[in-house]
């Protein structure tokens, strides 16, 4: 599945070197196509109040759109990422 630029998506799975968490979500900024092999992207990941706290680049497999039956949870973030 390709995503569009700028679409929100959540973590497939926990990403510690990030201390991001599965079903954290972030907004696609960039595509970056694999000839042969997996895309991947970068995404931006804001707090509550839509500050970056990291930038970072993901294979398209660690990544999943939302849903319409989801909702979004808020946790404590300890450490900003730039």
């Amino acid at each position: 599945m390709k995503f569009e630029l700028f679409t929100r998506v959540a973590l497939r799975e926990d990403l510690p070197q990030y201390k991001l968490c599965q079903g954290d979500v972030a907004t696609i900024v960039e595509h970056h196509p694999v000839p042969d092999d997996e895309d991947g992207y970068s995404l931006e990941v804001f707090n509550a109040v839509g500050e970056t706290i990291a930038v970072i680049t993901v294979a398209q497999s660690q990544i999943e759109p939302l849903m319409s039956n989801e909702v979004l949870h808020v946790r404590v973030f300890d450490r900003v990422i730039a």
